[in-house]
């Protein structure tokens, strides 16, 4: 039998060559968006800039194009969100306006709606006072790589702003009930099964959308409201704990997933399109293990590729095996996956980050058609979560951050790739570098001013020094410039 997973991910923040870079005053404006921290970077005119740059982009996809804008629980997101409105209506494009509203709901208004695109204001799992314009196609899907190139382009050309007869209209919508139903309608999920097994859930909301859009999925499924326990589930924006999802982060919810008895912990991040799960009895389970358990349920219905990053666990590959299936790596982030996926034909793909993507909804993450899966995973096997998860793979994982400071990642990489020519490496996105007691994997955040290492060993030890043996040699070959 496969073994339990334990995930060792310890986020630390290694100052390269000793330097603080003072990430406050950055602003990051990537192919995967324009996230920064508001007054500090994200100041109004920059969200004019890159709101007329993305509009200036639709009017080249559609004579009279129609953008769906959301946005996250965030205390200066309702702020943001009437700026970019406004200045997409000046651009002459029509509005509609999905309030507060997860990730995955707005990525599938847009499919619904037929828009030519759509953005959400919402910085992830950054602190409560980032916030970032995250830009999809018509498809419903994050800007690829080339359409985000093209949106920066745009940024620095002159704008032009539509007469008083020619500006945009703006609607207001609601699109959770209707992603709700979505998850609902597959054929693999019984919501009456669900409810029979009369689960006592822990929901933590981390403060935003996700504490309305869980709870309103579990309601929906006829999981009354006694059988869930409600953790800073109102969206103020002022999150209870740092937004990331990891154990160091939950240690309170896995207190009360604990003291409550509960059958699940269920925490997402701020815009709901990651999920973390804690067994009964308090045990975390990693986000890795989440688009895995997601696998081995849906492999149990179909057989299909699976797609993730180049950064996720060994376990995916193992728990294929068992099925008979394939697994294809990609660069790390989303619209890579979703890419690769399109490519393969997967029916279903994810990262190691609590992401899962389920082509038969959408091609984006989405934590609600997670939690469905994940409940009927449960009531098919009768098995207790912390079950599941012992049937899964062992491997540990760490993971490090190291600050970039002055030095030129891409330079460390190269001598990197020289002195490990050798080994199996994969230099698609960074450097990988298999080894057969486990791999690390070096690379520049699409998200962050830092280099991630990331490690994975079978034990936790051993993925630590693994990755304390890369730090070091980043920081010394940074020092050769």
């Amino acid at each position: 039998m496969l073994r339990a997973l334990g995930i060792f991910k310890r986020e630390v923040k290694y100052p390269l060559l000793q330097s603080n870079v003072n990430m406050k005053g950055t602003l990051i404006a990537s192919i995967s968006g324009i996230r920064g921290i508001i007054g500090d970077g994200l100041d109004p005119e920059v969200l004019v800039k890159y709101a007329s740059a993305f509009g200036m982009w639709c009017l080249g996809q559609d004579s009279r194009p129609t953008v769906v804008v959301g946005r996250d629980g965030r205390v200066t997101g309702e702020a943001c969100m009437a700026l970019v409105t406004t200045t997409l209506r000046f651009m002459g494009l029509d509005v509609i306006d999905a309030g507060m509203a997860t990730t995955p709901t707005v990525e599938m208004a847009v499919i619904k709606e037929g828009a030519t695109g759509g953005i959400i204001l919402s910085a992830s799992h950054n602190p409560p006072e980032w916030n970032a314009l995250k830009l999809l196609n018509s498809r419903g899907e994050f800007l690829s790589p080339e359409e985000g190139a093209e949106v920066l382009r745009l940024a620095d050309e002159t704008k032009e702003y539509t007469s008083f007869d020619k500006m945009g209209g703006v609607r207001r919508e609601e699109y959770l009930m209707y992603h709700i139903q979505k998850v609902l309608d597959l054929e693999f999920i019984d919501s009456g099964s669900i409810a029979d097994a009369q689960f006592k859930i822990v929901v933590d909301g981390i403060n935003s959308i996700g504490g309305v859009a869980i709870p309103a999925l579990l309601r929906t499924m006829g999981i009354d409201d006694q059988d869930i326990v409600f953790l800073n589930c109102e969206p103020t924006g002022i999150f209870a704990h740092p937004a990331e999802p990891l154990p160091g982060n939950l240690t309170s919810t896995i207190d009360r997933v604990r003291d409550e008895q509960a059958d699940i912990g269920i925490v997402v991040d701020p815009d709901a399109d990651r999920l973390a799960l804690i067994a009964d009895g308090g045990e975390y389970v990693s986000e890795e293990l989440t688009q895995v358990i997601a696998a081995d349920f849906l492999w149990g219905f179909r057989g299909g590729p699976f797609v993730t990053n180049l950064s996720s666990s060994r376990a995916i590959e193992d728990v294929a095996r068992k099925h008979g299936n394939k697994v294809f790596r990609s660069s790390v982030g989303e619209i890579n996956v979703v890419k690769k996926m399109q490519e393969v034909d997967a029916i279903l793909g994810g990262e190691g980050n609590g992401g899962i993507i389920l082509p038969d909804l959408h091609y984006g993450r989405d934590a609600l058609v997670g939690v469905a899966m994940i409940l009927q995973h449960m009531v098919n096997t009768g098995k207790k979560l912390s079950e599941i998860r012992r049937d899964m793979p062992e491997y540990h994982m760490g993971k490090k951050k190291i600050l970039t400071g002055d030095s030129n990642p891409e330079t460390i990489l190269d001598e990197l790739k020289a002195r490990y020519s050798n080994d199996r490496i994969d230099a698609t996105d960074g450097l990988k570098i298999d080894f057969d007691e486990g791999w690390v994997h070096i690379r520049k955040s699409n998200t962050e001013p830092i280099m991630r290492v990331y490690s994975e060993a079978g034990t936790a030890s051993k993925a630590d020094e693994l990755g304390e043996r890369f730090v070091t040699e980043v920081n010394e070959l940074a020092g050769k410039g």
